[in-house]
């Protein structure tokens, strides 16, 4: 029998739609702090091009132990934060659209640059990788035929990927945030219920040790248990949740505006003591040493996961204090975070990768690393969003308005594009989830 009542229907669907009345207007803080800590990804990965013990695709001949302890001041919550944005960022889009509205916008913005980066801005990373590892003798386009093809055995040991020896590398983030904007949906009756937000503002209304403790927690918990390989996903996926919860409280933003010198000194004990804690203990094992005192090992992960929680409530308190403000620059950074982001690591690595041969030091390599990246992600942003045909595969809306059946044929070409790398992410999470 076929149901189809669409009173039935509305009243579901009620469930997973925020209550628009408690909706705050726009937070430009947000918006600055999200185009600053992405400008800080740039400068991250610029220093992984130079750790002695940090894995990377490549590594300049000049490398330091040093510069991992000043990486480790942003390292525990530079990720977390953008979690924690786009879950805001989220909740003003439901509170906007229809919830299939949602899905499609998400998959189009998301899937395509992904598509596009996995396909034309990702393989010269492998490119570089593999040169410098000294598996590959070839240059760029006899190792595109070679990349392209089905049945190449160049790639016999890169085969790990989403499709064999084609990985997502940097940009995994853009694949979690659609596999979290859909997982999200199934929470959603739950985190809009009127129980469970008066259960968060009764928790962000406690003592600060009690309402940080409890943030900490199930990040304490996930760290410890799951594999450090793929821990990233889960802690990820509660970021999100953290930032929709707290998005539109007003408790919240204004208790954390309070609190900003104690969580500024709070966060600078707990990071000099993690800093002291890597030098010490976690060196050793990622050289290669054992566990000897397994309490120090998990006071240690303790103290990283209230990094992680300190670090955002920190850089949130200072932008809702200093950066809630308007400016006409806004829109125009705002449109190159993603542009910047899908190429920086590839310039990074192939810059310095060319840069390593010209034996420049280890002061003026890094400092050339990080001026011509940023040069070429301002050079590839402005060709990006003037060219109408590139700027949906930046995540950009096309500026043009073209003829409805343009559209239609346009969207429906998208989704015929997407559907493979959709079904392979989809694939691969219940995997990550089961086993299976």
């Amino acid at each position: 029998m076929k149901i189809n009542n669409p009173t039935i229907t509305t009243s579901l669907l009620k469930y997973f739609v925020p209550d628009s009345q408690d909706m705050p207007a726009r937070r430009y803080d947000l918006d600055w702090l999200r185009i600053i800590v992405f400008g800080l990804l740039i400068l991250f990965h610029t220093g992984m091009f130079y750790t002695a013990n940090w894995g990377f695709h490549a590594k300049s001949t000049y490398q330091s132990e040093t510069l991992e302890s000043f990486m480790l001041i942003l390292e525990p919550w530079r990720m977390a934060v953008l979690w924690v944005i786009s879950g805001i960022a989220i909740k003003f889009v439901l509170a906007k659209v229809s919830l299939w509205r949602f899905i499609s916008m998400r998959s189009l913005r998301l899937l395509l640059p992904l598509l596009f980066g996995i396909l034309v801005v990702v393989p010269p990373q492998l490119y570089i990788e593999m040169t410098q590892n000294g598996d590959l003798n070839m240059n760029y386009w006899q190792f595109l035929q070679e990349f392209f093809s089905t049945n190449s055995e160049v790639f016999a040991k890169y085969q790990s990927g989403i499709w064999p020896h084609m990985d997502v590398n940097h940009l995994w983030f853009i694949r979690a945030l659609w596999q979290y904007s859909l997982g999200l949906i199934f929470f959603l009756p739950l985190l809009n219920s009127q129980w469970f937000n008066k259960a968060t503002n009764r928790l962000v209304k406690q003592h600060y040790l009690v309402a940080i403790t409890c943030a900490v927690m199930p990040i304490f918990l996930i760290q410890l248990s799951w594999d450090q390989d793929t821990v990233r996903y889960p802690l990820g996926f509660i970021f999100i949740v953290y930032g929709y919860l707290i998005g539109w409280n007003l408790t919240f933003w204004q208790r954390i505006s309070e609190a900003i010198k104690p969580l500024l000194i709070s966060s600078v004990i707990c990071c000099v003591s993690f800093i002291t804690f890597y030098n010490l203990v976690w060196l050793d094992l990622i050289k290669g040493g054992e566990i000897t005192n397994q309490w120090l090992v998990m006071a240690g992960l303790f103290n990283y996961s209230l990094m992680r929680i300190l670090g955002i409530l920190t850089v949130f308190a200072l932008a809702h204090k200093f950066l809630n403000r308007k400016s006409t620059k806004l829109k125009y950074f705002n449109d190159a975070v993603y542009p910047f982001y899908i190429l920086h690591q590839t310039l990074i690595i192939v810059i310095g990768y060319n840069l390593s041969s010209l034996d420049l030091g280890p002061i003026l390599e890094p400092l050339l690393l990080i001026i011509c990246t940023s040069a070429a992600c301002f050079i590839g942003f402005e060709i990006i969003r003037r060219t109408e045909l590139l700027r949906p595969c930046f995540g950009l809306k096309m500026t043009i308005s073209y003829h409805l059946s343009i559209r239609r044929l346009g969207y429906a070409s998208a989704y015929l594009m997407i559907m493979p790398i959709g079904y392979n992410i989809l694939d691969w999470s219940v995997y990550l989830l089961t086993g299976y």
